[in-house]
């Protein structure tokens, strides 16, 4: 069960498919900590290492349409990983 700490989130990032192709992994990124600030209410976001190997994947060029996190709330700190389900 999930707790009130702990969310599963599906962040769309067709905002970074507009940007020219040699910017959108770098924009998939930010787009992902802004997301995550804004829905977990916290100044600081750490992300795993595997989400960015996820959106590295395949280039800087073709990024995914989405990503699924789970984030873990611990006071102003929200520390993300890539969600395996």
């Amino acid at each position: 069960m999930v707790s009130t700490n702990e969310r599963i989130y599906t962040i769309p990032l067709r905002k970074a498919k507009r940007k020219e192709r040699s910017k959108r992994a770098s924009t998939a990124i930010r787009i992902i900590k802004e997301f995550l600030q804004r829905h977990m209410k916290v100044e600081e976001v750490k992300m795993d290492n595997k989400i960015n190997e996820f959106i590295w994947e395949r280039g800087i060029h073709k990024i995914p349409s989405k990503v699924k996190v789970k984030v873990v709330k611990k006071e102003n700190l929200a520390e993300a990983s890539l969600f395996k389900g």
